[in-house]
């Protein structure tokens, strides 16, 4: 089997139908989590829907729990809240934490959206092989596949593979784009490129509150060592 791991759309309809179109026919799709929480979530939910059985969805943290997690993103989770139907909300309910499939060349391959243990659970490309080793340790798969943290890197602790497949709808890799990874044999990440422009006024032309920060963020996203040092530093306050 190979598989698409698309992860982190964020409600970035056309960054994700740009993405679609590079998916090769014969492969499976695995959705990994954070899918609808973004400019246009009924939108992206839907296109969701319409890969049938082709894809499997992961849960992530902004599908399960819509927050506030701050004062200041209030007005965003209010209105994102109400963009949900009742059926929207059931399909998602139905989205696991984790899936493990045999993937060509990968063996046993576990995804999951932040961690093997937990959504919220942030794993970066500079996280210390003793944080890491401590967080696979229940893990018996061969390769893992996670997101949550929005950049892609390949790396290795002990038997273990983990592979991030980096964000679709809000990448931080430095330059704009939907980044993806293609599974099987190997690992091979992916960036698509989508019309920026025309995304922003799709945004702009939504009621999502304070578009010109999500504009911002994907025409100028952050660099992969920025969004790793500040997602690790938050982790290990976390864990204290």
């Amino acid at each position: 089997m190979k598989v698409a791991a698309l992860y982190d759309i964020h409600g970035n309809l056309p960054a994700l139908v740009a993405v679609l179109a590079e998916v090769p026919d014969d492969v499976a799709i695995v959705i990994g989590g954070d899918v609808f929480s973004g400019p246009m979530p009924s939108e992206t939910l839907a296109r969701v829907c319409e890969l049938g059985p082709r894809a499997s969805c992961l849960v992530g943290n902004a599908d399960r729990d819509l927050g506030p997690y701050e004062e200041r993103w209030r007005a965003r989770y209010e209105w994102l809240s109400a963009q949900l139907t009742a059926e929207d909300r059931a399909f998602v309910a139905t989205w696991p934490m984790t899936l493990s499939l045999e993937v060509d060349g990968l063996g046993q391959t576990l995804f999951c959206h932040g961690s093997p243990r937990s959504d919220l659970e942030a794993i970066t490309a500079v996280t210390s092989d003793g944080r890491l080793r401590e967080i696979l340790s229940d893990v018996t798969a061969e390769t893992v596949v996670c997101g949550h943290t929005h950049h892609q890197f390949d790396r290795r602790i002990d038997d273990i593979r983990v592979v991030n497949a980096g964000s679709i709808g809000m990448p931080y890799e430095g330059r704009p784009g939907a980044y993806w990874a293609l599974l099987g044999p190997g690992v091979e990440f992916r960036r698509t490129r989508y019309d920026l422009a025309a995304a922003a006024e799709a945004i702009r032309a939504t009621s999502y509150p304070d578009p010109e920060e999500k504009i911002e963020l994907l025409t100028t996203p952050h660099t992969v060592e920025e969004a790793a040092a500040v997602l690790e530093e938050r982790a290990l306050e976390e864990a204290r």
